[in-house]
């Protein structure tokens, strides 16, 4: 099976793509589509979690990176983890995925606004045309996560680039 038939599949770059739910058949095949990493940030006890997925991923020689996000309440930290993550595998051929790409069009899209890459609009643009993040009675904790990371990002920012390198010094 190939990666591109799994649900809500997005394709960022030829190194970067992400999707909801990769099967068993998709998950096997990810090294012969030259696959080095695979971050999953569906917690293992949720209901479309696969079985044994860490297993058949590093079977194939590829990098397994969990990062459980509670859909009901993502945190700070969960996207503190996720970028850090993805700094380090950065050049490598990475899938995320997650239950339907919901968490990980909200973690990526944010991802590239940390990074200067992308404004908050074209974050929240390309979140929308995979879901609707900003509907709180269908997805409780996702309005408040994105404003408050959204926040944070912006109040990073404004700190200068020399005072930022200190503090991130002072912090290992």
């Amino acid at each position: 099976m190939d990666i591109e038939a799994s649900y809500n599949f997005r394709r960022i770059t030829e190194r970067l793509t992400t999707s909801g739910i990769v099967q068993p058949d998709g998950l096997k095949a990810l090294r012969a589509q030259g696959y080095e990493v695979v971050i999953n940030l569906l917690p293992d006890t949720g209901r479309d979690a696969i079985p044994n997925e860490r297993d058949i991923v590093e079977s194939q020689g590829i990098e397994y990176i969990y990062i459980p996000v509670d859909f009901k309440q993502p945190t700070s930290s969960d996207f503190s983890t996720f970028s850090e993550a993805l700094d380090r595998v950065h050049e490598k051929k990475v899938h995320v995925h997650c239950a339907a790409n919901y968490r990980v069009s909200a973690f990526y899209s944010l991802y590239l606004v940390s990074r200067g890459l992308w404004s908050a609009e074209q974050a929240m643009e390309f979140m929308r045309s995979v879901w609707q993040p900003r509907q709180p009675s269908e997805q409780p904790g996702w309005s408040d996560f994105i404003t408050v990371v959204l926040a944070e990002v912006s109040a990073q920012q404004s700190v200068p680039a020399d005072r930022r390198k200190n503090a991130a010094r002072a912090e290992r």
